[in-house]
């Protein structure tokens, strides 16, 4: 590019349609959380792709649903704020729900994705409309679904893409450098993530309570980092110590995460420290311990420590 294009792009969409895992794609590195489980993400996570010419702020959010605890609320609020703040959208779409919608002669885009193409809209910001996880269709199958997205969204652009495997992922970052304004970098060009490693770090022990323990658990479960120590760092054999608290809201579901005898918190911790010692290019020493705090998904104060308010 003869000119430098840089700016916010925001990724939106349902719960479960692969933002995170799109968002570790473009970076080459694990920042956000990923699961199988809906509303894995809980709040904004930004990485900083660069590239010659371009700088993308690529903006992770919670899945856009219909919200009734004060902690989902909080959670959709983040999502549409960012609709807001960008400068680009991108609305990933799982692909394999609307084929099976084409193919049963249902309308495509039901539910919440007609309610998010109306937000679209509404915002009058450009986007680019992103059909994941193709690599499980063929691709003819995908021709009733495109075009009812752009009779839908006439403006937008759209690229057919597998976030996991990474097919059309190239495509879409093209797409994303010719639609970002003409603007100096934004941040450094060695930086990669807009929050600090605390927040990082506390997600990716948060995915593996996720992954690894029971399936309501998920939903009442946050972590803290207390002690992020990098005194050690910057010697030969660099080194972090990190001290972090697991948050419940029953005694039971303290029961579960340690598990018997220590064992579901020992694999939560060694899982989470080999993703940590990725991200921080360091050895890691992580202490967790786990923490009952009645009902804190519904208590104001608890939601604003954590940041979810």
């Amino acid at each position: 590019m003869s000119e430098h294009r840089s700016g916010y792009v925001g990724l939106i969409g349902r719960p479960n349609v692969g933002k995170s895992t799109l968002l570790n794609r473009v970076l080459g590195l694990k920042v956000a959380a990923t699961a199988d489980k809906p509303q894995t993400t809980r709040n904004r996570i930004a990485g900083i792709f660069n590239a010659p010419g371009l700088q993308a702020v690529i903006v992770d959010t919670p899945g856009i649903h219909k919200a009734r605890s004060r902690l989902n609320k909080s959670m959709v609020r983040a999502a549409m704020d960012v609709v807001q703040e960008v400068d680009l959208l991108i609305w990933l779409l799982d692909a394999t729900e609307l084929v099976d919608n084409a193919r049963s002669k249902r309308t495509v885009l039901t539910g919440g994705d007609a309610w998010i193409a109306e937000l679209i809209e509404q915002s009058e910001k450009p986007v680019l409309l992103a059909l994941n996880k193709v690599d499980k269709l063929e691709l003819s199958w995908l021709l009733p679904v495109i075009e009812a997205c752009s009779k839908r969204l006439p403006k937008a652009g759209l690229v057919p893409i597998s976030a996991l495997r990474g097919d059309g992922v190239n495509i879409l970052i093209d797409e994303i450098g010719g639609s970002l304004p003409v603007h100096p970098p934004l941040f450094p060009p060695d930086q990669i993530l807009e929050q600090n490693e605390r927040f990082v770090v506390a997600e990716m022990i948060r995915e593996k309570v996720v992954r690894l323990t029971s399936k309501e658990l998920p939903y009442v479960t946050a972590v803290e980092v207390e002690q992020f120590d990098e005194e050690e760092r910057d010697g030969e054999r660099a080194f972090v110590k990190i001290h972090a608290r697991i948050i419940v809201e029953r005694n039971s579901q303290k029961g579960i995460i340690i598990g018997k005898r220590g064992a579901m918190i020992k694999r939560i911790g060694t899982q989470a420290r080999q993703d940590i010692q990725r991200l921080l290019s360091a050895g890691v020493h992580l202490e967790l311990f786990v923490a009952v705090e009645p009902d804190w998904t519904r208590n104001p104060r608890l939601l604003h420590e954590l940041g979810y308010e």
